[in-house]
């Protein structure tokens, strides 16, 4: 068979045209899909700094769309679900992401996480839960357990929020024995509701050990002991509480008017307070001590005197509202609405403030109901601060 070496001539000059055409086409196809992908990313960038998120998210569907395989747009589409409360979208997008087989694991770790976000904002705990658990081990480690911790505490699971807590104590991320002795004064207020006393008194001297310088396992404890007749011991936790947390004496020194009146050591106690009123004075202090002087044998300064003697201190408008109440006015039948407009004036005074929110209460919390922050209410009120 005779080969024609003229079709080898005429051939290579066509499959190089050819070849050359194909490669125009394909750089071509390249340069419109890579010009048109971050033509969307940049304009869904612009909406999202002009707050424009329904715009943004729709220019970042069209650049996922483009390509696919992009996942930092799929994390910024995800994110932007899940600020608009569209948690279910989020949802999806992240989990698209770890379906993904190409996925590195640095982007693999930190879809796990976006996904425990969006569980968390859906409200959905136990998902949330499963997924935090997942982070063990990963760079976002620490913001999980964070999250457990945070989880753990809104639906009052204290011995697996105590387990959160050693972990991040044990890991030098934070000191949370404060928080540790809460949880088991939490635990110990449910056994008192049962009625176990004996165990609601180990966990507070638990709490104690734990927290040696906190002042509410000492309170909860005198409460419990007052509960069972035992004023003396009562008194000597509260007068402990005032060595160890000595600004916690606003909130402490009724408690230790009374139990002191219960077991006569009265004296002992009206001392005690006003030690600690000379150095830091306080409308409750100043209150337990008019109460325990009003039971003194000896003639002592009236209520009335220790107000005014406040009202040299400092400027108190619940200080003067006392004062007034046993003052003789020149026209006494109008003494009983001047009275109630000044109580009235004083109620807001009297309240605690958290100075993480602002949450006003009337009475003192260790975490704050608006906010769920610890230790966040001064001891002293408002008009005080």
């Amino acid at each position: 068979m005779n080969f024609d070496l003229s079709w080898i001539l005429l051939g290579l000059p066509l499959a190089f045209v050819l070849g050359w055409l194909a490669s125009r086409f394909d750089l071509r196809q390249l340069r419109i899909e890579n010009h048109q992908a971050p033509k969307a990313y940049f304009k869904g960038l612009n909406f999202l700094l002009n707050e424009q998120q329904d715009q943004a998210i729709d220019a970042f569907i069209e650049a996922v769309q483009n390509d696919p395989d992009t996942s930092e747009l799929h994390f910024a589409l995800g994110n932007l679900f899940r600020r608009r409360g569209e948690y279910e979208r989020a949802v999806r997008v992240h989990e698209h992401l770890l379906s993904r087989g190409d996925l590195s694991l640095a982007d693999r770790q930190r879809a796990q996480h976006a996904l425990a976000l969006d569980f968390l904002k859906a409200g959905l705990i136990d998902r949330s839960e499963a997924a935090l658990l997942k982070l063990e081990g990963t760079p976002f480690e620490a913001q999980a357990r964070l999250a457990l911790l945070a989880n753990y505490e809104r639906s009052r699971d204290w011995p697996h929020a105590a387990q959160i807590a050693h972990k991040l104590t044990d890991a030098n991320q934070g000191d949370f024995h404060g928080r540790l002795a809460h949880y088991l004064c939490e635990q110990a207020a449910a056994c008192v509701v049962k009625q176990q006393a004996d165990q609601a008194q180990g966990l507070l001297q638990e709490a104690i050990a734990t927290a040696p310088a906190a002042a509410r396992p000492r309170i909860e404890l005198a409460r419990l002991l007052a509960s069972q007749g035992k004023s003396g011991d009562a008194c000597t936790a509260i007068e402990k509480v005032l060595q160890t947390a000595p600004l916690a004496t606003p909130l402490v020194a009724g408690l230790l008017a009374e139990y002191a009146l219960a077991c006569g050591r009265s004296l002992q106690a009206l001392e005690l307070l006003k030690t600690h009123y000379k150095s830091v004075p306080s409308l409750d202090v100043l209150d337990a001590i008019v109460s325990l002087e009003a039971t003194q044998p000896s003639p002592t300064p009236s209520a009335r005197d220790w107000y005014v003697r406040h009202l040299e201190q400092e400027p108190s408008l619940v200080a003067a509202a006392k004062w007034i109440a046993g003052e003789k006015l020149e026209h006494e039948q109008f003494h009983p609405q001047v009275q109630r407009a000044l109580d009235h004036a004083v109620k807001p005074l009297l309240r605690y403030r958290c100075a993480a929110c602002g949450f006003e209460a009337k009475q003192h919390f260790w975490q704050c109901p608006g906010c769920q922050a610890w230790d966040s209410y001064p001891t002293r009120r408002v008009e005080e601060l």
